[in-house]
């Protein structure tokens, strides 16, 4: 497809192959409006919480801070800033991402969504429809604060076996953790686990689908594709490894809907229902693919974030083939957990937010808008919005409340 900006007219046909391929476009102009031991847990960022006394006078383990984001969508129009924000060599996505390291960095744990599969080593790199962006950008999230990534979209294929392959070397060697797809059946087979606080935490992704792309031969498990009782099973393999805390970060939902579709729903409570001796089999859930902000609600006891939006996309044309500002809204989610109460049972969500958060295009910049100058009225707007749609299903009297 050819490069598009804000649209004064757009052809018929682009609209139709966003319908069918997803994550529609955002190519304007750059100027337009390892093992559990080595994980990475967040070293030094912020002040441990002192432990407390435990039955039989040994110290609680820690608690720890958990953000999540959304979508990183790199459409032409996103190389072509980080090739600007380089100076003229190679590309330099950190800039786009500086507004939330302060917000990322310090978490004990961060988690991001890598939508799209990286190309070979000097290109080329493409943006919509069949995406293969710039290493580079790992480096840019572990600069900025990331310890794992969900990989599992409907992207993942988009450069076959062999992208997929590459773009978890490149998170490798980043020092970016990884879930949702993998190199070989034992890579697919062993959960993602990470150290934050006194907690061992599993990660792990599923995507409802890969734009028809079809498994690699041979290669079942390549990608982690959404299934109900597979999602149940994984959770109860990882509590099993060693895991004190499950996530599942979920691409799903319908795309340009701000509210939760049927199958979100449904899923949802499935997931949150599930447990095992009495105790949650799933911790947290954190959505992406909608390219809008979706509601938070807490369902069973469990936080579920629908769809948190875009965090770094172009200027995005949705199905009609119009521009539509909401696609480069989002949000990022950060949950504050405890440990247990008794031995054996849950760590607890003590403090649920949400930081609103929008990507200027017109910048190629982030914005933190849970930080930004109030006296904006455009940005004061955007973050009202997100505001709006994230309470949308009652999670301000479930105690969710808007973050910094």
């Amino acid at each position: 497809m050819t490069s598009r900006t804000r649209p004064a007219g757009v052809a018929l046909a682009a609209a139709l192959l966003a319908a069918a391929t997803g994550c529609a476009d955002g190519s304007g102009p750059a100027g337009g409006a390892p093992t559990p031991e080595a994980s990475a847990g967040r070293q030094g960022n912020v002040k441990p919480a002192l432990p407390s006394a435990a039955p039989g006078g040994a110290s609680a383990p820690a608690g720890f801070t958990l953000v999540a984001s959304g979508d990183v969508l790199p459409h032409d129009s996103i190389i072509r800033r980080a090739a600007q924000d380089a100076g003229g060599g190679g590309y330099d996505f950190a800039p786009m991402l500086s507004g939330v390291k302060s917000v990322v960095s310090k978490a004990d744990l961060a988690i991001c969504h890598m939508e799209t599969v990286y190309g070979k080593e000097g290109g080329p790199y493409t943006g919509y429809p069949a995406f293969k962006s710039p290493p580079e950008v790992a480096a840019a999230l572990k600069a900025t604060g990331y310890d794992s990534c969900s990989t599992a979209s409907n992207h993942t294929l988009d450069d076959g076996a062999a992208g997929l392959g590459r773009t978890l070397d490149v998170l490798d060697a980043a020092g970016v953790r990884h879930a949702g797809s993998a190199r070989t059946a034992e890579e697919a087979a062993r959960p993602t686990l990470l150290k934050a606080g006194g907690a061992t935490v599993a990660q792990l992704a599923y995507t409802y689908d890969t734009n028809g792309y079809p498994l690699p031969e041979g290669q079942p498990w390549a990608v982690n594709l959404l299934d109900e009782g597979k999602v149940i099973a994984d959770a109860r393999a990882a509590r099993a490894a060693g895991a004190d805390v499950v996530v599942v970060s979920v691409h799903w939902g319908t795309e340009w809907q701000t509210a939760p579709d049927e199958r979100q729903l449904s899923l949802g409570r499935a997931l949150t229902a599930s447990r095992t001796g009495g105790r949650p089999d799933i911790d947290l859930i954190i959505g992406t693919h909608a390219h809008v902000p979706q509601a938070y609600e807490k369902v069973n006891g469990t936080w579920i974030v629908y769809g948190m939006g875009d965090q770094v996309a172009g200027d995005m044309i949705n199905h009609q083939g119009a521009y539509d500002p909401r696609g480069n809204q989002g949000s990022i989610g950060r949950f504050t957990f405890v440990p247990p109460r008794t031995p054996g049972g849950r760590w607890e969500v003590s403090r649920a937010e949400f930081v609103p958060q929008w990507f200027d295009t017109g910048r190629g910049r982030v914005v933190n808008l849970g930080a930004a100058d109030g006296s904006d009225p455009r940005r004061a707007d955007v973050r009202d919005t997100i505001r709006q749609v994230v309470f949308s299903r009652g999670a301000d009297r479930d105690g969710l409340v808007m973050g910094r």
